[in-house]
């Protein structure tokens, strides 16, 4: 009995959109990640981009639980001497919301150059609108 193993020729990639109203920031970009990583599957390869493209909207009425919005701290760095900033997610969900959602997700996908793969198919949007109507995205149920 020989395994299966999927060829990137035969990989068939759908477009799901999520809508993050009312979710809770790490489910929601656990099973986002999962989609994008293409685990959810039966033709699911570890070395292959096997995923499926993800439009999130509505990324700024995203919650999160206990004392998050205070404590939850982003950080920067240039490399330079002291230039260090941290950022509180209030601050960055006020901000930049789609930065939010993205981060959360690329922290959960591979490191190197498949998970970089894998992140260019996340899309996300503040607001309820976004513009791939083109691509006929299908409603995901989170």
């Amino acid at each position: 009995m020989n395994s299966y193993v999927a060829k990137a020729s035969t990989i068939e990639r759908k477009w799901f959109v999520v809508d993050a109203e009312g979710k809770t920031l790490g489910r929601l970009a656990s099973e986002i990640a999962a989609v994008l990583r293409g685990k959810r599957k039966p033709t699911f390869t570890p070395f292959l981009d096997c995923g499926d493209y993800v439009i999130v909207v509505n990324a700024e009425k995203i919650t999160v639980t206990g004392k998050k919005l205070e404590q939850k701290l982003y950080r920067t760095h240039s490399r330079y001497v002291g230039s260090m900033k941290e950022t509180s997610l209030r601050d960055m969900r006020a901000n930049k919301p789609e930065q939010v959602i993205e981060l959360a997700v690329k922290g959960m996908l591979p490191k190197g150059p498949l998970g970089r793969q894998m992140y260019k198919k996340l899309f996300v949007y503040a607001g309820p609108d976004h513009k791939h109507q083109a691509q006929q995205p299908v409603a995901l149920s989170i």
